[in-house]
């Protein structure tokens, strides 16, 4: 199994393209994995006989183990595997030297804030591990990330639990009230299972929603200057940059500069401790022709000017819906945004994105009659309305924080000169 990003440290088998017998060619893809959201085509480093699978559909793999043992036909590419085997084997590694990552340099060290995957958890449940006790636990993954098999070596020593929360099985009733029935007309109704990537979706939201008290602050922003602006440039824009001009690179902006008014939006809870994160990486929750949904992440978002915000969301969101995104492209946001608009959504209470403490929705643009005030006095004008909305954990971030930092975002889409001085293009 490759190494496909910083962080990831297993992956789980979609399907094989080739099965036992079948001879390859090099570079041809003969199995599909997935890590976190984004599926991977992993190649044959060399021409050969598949002699041996190892892994099936739906098992998840760890980043170094043997996928499958290929028989090199071309003697230049022979390996032996052994010191008396005279027949050559390739491993299907985690490097392109075929060389298998050992214990050795790998890093055990303890790190609570690490992702817990859904298979962590689906064991933890199992063995009536709670969270708390999960975090105990030294990660040999990469960056502490917690893998199977530390907890297995965690739970052959194990003498004395700790006794806090256990985990919550999010598929089991939490209450004494029977599940209700649900009806089920033969010849009309039918069955469709989830997919993958709808059941990562469907335990990652019910997670959050135990884990953080949300409240959700609205307000409505009149971003008519912006629109007007954006009609007049986006020709313009797109002639000279080769980009399309979009509401989602200034939404970005206006978030990762409120975000530096107010940095303790941009954290994420440690049990009693707060982390504060430096750099400012916006997630853009973005929906794939499949219906699901996926977040690909604008990196150092405060550093970027519209242009270089333009060219990034472009990039993330074609790269989205070509299923074309790289590992690291959906990894390390540290607060999420949405754009429900442009489903024709009023307003929305959106999910916050875990391990963040909050997430802005951004509703449709819709022209409306205001009452606005102007020289002569209170007017009623055609103004370009929005609704923005900020869902927020309510354990670290109470009603000022929330309310300041959406204040200050509509501040800025209102009067988006200050963050694009001259127009910025």
């Amino acid at each position: 199994m490759p190494k496909m990003g910083e962080s990831i440290s297993e992956a789980t088998i979609i399907s094989w393209l080739k099965n036992v017998g079948d001879f390859v060619n090099a570079e041809e893809t003969i199995v599909e994995v997935a890590t976190d959201k984004v599926d991977n085509d992993i190649p044959s480093p060399v021409s050969g006989v598949i002699t041996e699978i190892r892994f099936q559909k739906d098992d998840v793999v760890e980043v170094g183990t043997i996928l499958a043992l290929i028989n090199s036909e071309l003697g230049s590419e022979k390996i032996e595997m052994g010191s008396k085997k005279e027949q050559s084997k390739v491993e299907v590694s985690s490097t392109t030297q075929n060389q298998k990552p050992t214990t050795e340099n790998r890093q055990l060290k303890t790190n609570p804030d690490a992702f817990i995957s859904p298979l962590i958890i689906s064991i933890a449940q199992k063995e009536n591990l709670s969270i708390e006790e999960l975090q105990t636990i030294p990660g040999s993954g990469a960056e502490g990330r917690l893998q199977k098999s530390d907890v297995f070596n965690y739970l052959k020593n194990r003498k004395y639990p700790i006794q806090r929360k256990p985990t919550t099985d999010n598929r089991q009733p939490t209450t004494n009230f029977p599940k209700p029935k649900i009806n089920f007309v033969e010849g009309k109704d039918h069955i469709v299972e989830m997919d993958r990537m709808r059941k990562m979706i469907a335990d990652h939201m019910v997670y959050s929603k135990q884990t953080s008290p949300h409240v959700t602050s609205y307000i409505e922003v009149d971003v008519t200057d912006l629109v007007n602006w954006r009609n007049e440039n986006k020709q313009k824009f797109q002639e000279k940059h080769n980009e399309k001009l979009t509401f989602t690179p200034v939404f970005v902006q206006a978030v990762a500069k409120a975000i530096q008014d107010f940095p303790m939006i941009n954290v994420s809870v440690d049990e009693k401790n707060i982390i504060i994160h430096k750099d400012i990486n916006i997630g853009m929750a973005t929906a794939l022709p499949s219906g699901n949904l996926i977040v690909p992440v604008v990196k150092n978002a405060n550093e970027k000017d519209i242009v270089a915000l333009a060219k990034s969301v472009n990039h993330l969101a074609n790269a989205s819906r070509s299923n074309t995104l790289k590992p690291e492209e959906i990894q390390g946001s540290t607060f999420t945004i949405s754009n429900v608009g442009t489903f024709g959504s009023l307003m929305g209470t959106p999910i916050i994105n875990q391990p963040e403490v909050a997430i802005l929705a951004f509703g449709i643009i819709k022209k409306r009659p205001e009452v606005v005030t102007t020289s002569k006095g209170d007017e009623i004008a055609i103004r370009s309305m929005m609704f923005l909305s900020l869902s927020f954990d309510h354990r670290v971030v109470d009603g000022f924080l929330g309310g300041s930092f959406l204040r200050k975002v509509g501040d800025y889409l209102e009067q988006f000169n200050l963050l694009t001085p001259e127009g910025g293009i």
